[in-house]
């Protein structure tokens, strides 16, 4: 478990201080509900709440050198306990709840805290959701609960509204770009050639960090996202994809030849594009402002906006169906195509 990580996340640091003050003050919640989209580092976020609660140090927690804390860097601590989504599945089983429930009964091993951490907990069925809302409702002693879930989750509210929420949100742009650029300098491999230029050269520089504005957009501004995704091409995919909704907003490309160009090149990343950029365009209506990612002015006529909106949330909800549903037998392209005919009112400009 690399709960280490999470101190070099700077735009942890406001949560991590608020837990520890709870530690200190003996108010740490019994359960918290750490709510955050993909590449925000709720993870190690978990992870290092883990170490902060089991760190066995008198002095700073986690301290990353005591017993506990080196069980748990080798993934070995007995008091540690983490559910995620077993690999091809859709849901969390209740089967892998109640081991949960059965291994927080039990007395600590150490004489300490326990903890459980449940990643993705929007994927819990029925069956585990309430299976899980027990121990919630009645803990044992010195245990913490931890679940991890996206803004939008489906938690039951009797699950949710017994945890404390803990919202992660993206840092501003330049706090991203620094922390990204920085690094790359100091794990060449992890970004793309591009990102990874020397910053004495001004051209390559502002390069670089086109680069990762271009990712962090795409990411909707995650951090360890763009890290992921970043490379030379991310520039030239959001240009194309700019360059795409123009032609379809104004009915000058065929649907069937843009589905299937999208569909041989990085499909999964455009449905991702489209998603951000339907996002901001509906922020941009609603507050009369600009569309960071399009940096167009939206001033609809109050006749107009409620259907706009309306057919954006429309495009919204479709384009987030194609994406869920892309690991089925479905025939994308065809799934695609319709979006893309569903969506010329939504994209008119």
């Amino acid at each position: 478990m690399d709960f280490l990580s999470a101190d070099s996340l700077p735009w942890l640091e406001g949560a991590q201080r608020r837990l520890r003050a709870s530690l200190v003050a003996n108010r740490l919640p019994h359960s918290l509900l750490l709510l955050s989209t993909p590449g925000l580092g709720a993870e190690q976020l978990a992870n290092w709440i883990s170490a902060l609660v089991l760190c066995e140090s008198p002095g700073s927690r986690p301290c990353g050198v005591c017993a506990s804390c080196l069980l748990l860097r080798s993934d070995s601590h007995p008091d540690s306990y983490v559910v995620r989504l077993e690999e091809d599945a859709q849901q969390i089983k209740v089967d892998q709840v109640r081991g949960l429930i059965e291994s927080l009964s039990l007395k600590s091993y150490r004489g300490g805290y326990k903890v459980g951490v449940i990643e993705g907990a929007e994927a819990l069925n029925v069956n585990g959701a309430n299976a899980f809302l027990k121990t919630l409702e009645e803990p044992t002693a010195n245990t913490v609960l931890i679940m991890i879930a996206r803004p939008s989750h489906r938690l039951p509210a009797t699950i949710a509204s017994r945890c404390l929420r803990l919202t992660l949100t993206p840092p501003p742009a330049e706090v991203a770009v620094a922390w990204l650029q920085a690094h790359a300098r100091a794990h060449p491999k992890a970004g793309s050639d591009a990102a990874a230029v020397p910053t004495d050269a001004p051209a390559a520089a502002s390069a670089a960090a086109q680069s990762w504005n271009a990712a962090l957009s795409l990411a909707g501004g995650a951090p360890l996202l763009a890290l992921e995704m970043n490379s030379p091409e991310i520039v030239q995919l959001d240009e194309d994809m700019r360059e795409s909704l123009k032609q379809l907003a104004a009915g000058s490309v065929d649907v069937t030849l843009l589905a299937d160009r999208w569909m041989r090149s990085n499909p999964g990343l455009r449905i991702t594009w489209l998603e951000n950029w339907i996002t901001r365009r509906v922020r941009a209506s609603l507050s009369g402002g600009t569309s960071h990612q399009s940096a167009e002015p939206v001033r609809l006529p109050a006749a107009l906006l409620k259907p706009k909106i309306r057919a954006l949330f429309e495009l919204l909800d479709a384009a987030r169906e194609l994406r869920r549903l892309a690991s089925t037998g479905m025939n994308q392209q065809l799934a695609l195509e319709a979006l893309l005919l569903g969506g010329r009112t939504a994209l008119a400009t």
